[in-house]
């Protein structure tokens, strides 16, 4: 899995399975956000599968799903609310981490 450090409360990964948790775990994150509508593309993990690895690892799980190339401001809205309800440091996924990252410039950017 490779981790990319957006911020030092933010990082992004492609997407993850639930064998990736205690990894996760391990680097210091204490949320996870999915931002894959599930079923997005044949054999995709279950977001439940990971959500519930999440949570029995005593980390906090967030399903904020973004269609690839159709991002909304409600998408950019509903993330921002997720980071500023979710304990930090948090770590992002999606088919390869560049919707979790422009998810995060955009709130940065317009300060939401």
């Amino acid at each position: 899995m490779d981790i990319r450090q957006i911020s030092e409360e933010y990082a992004v990964a492609a997407q993850i399975t639930a064998e990736d948790i205690a990894t996760v775990k391990a680097a210091g994150f204490k949320s996870i956000i999915c931002n894959r509508p599930e079923g997005e593309e044949s054999g995709q993990p279950a977001v439940e599968s990971i959500a519930r690895a999440a949570e029995e690892a005593g980390l906090s799980f967030r399903h904020v799903p973004v269609v690839s190339g159709a991002m909304t401001m409600d998408d950019v809205t509903d993330m921002a609310a997720a980071l500023k309800e979710l304990p930090g440091p948090v770590f992002a996924y999606c088919r390869s981490g560049a919707r979790s990252a422009n998810l995060y410039g955009i709130i940065k950017e317009r300060g939401l």
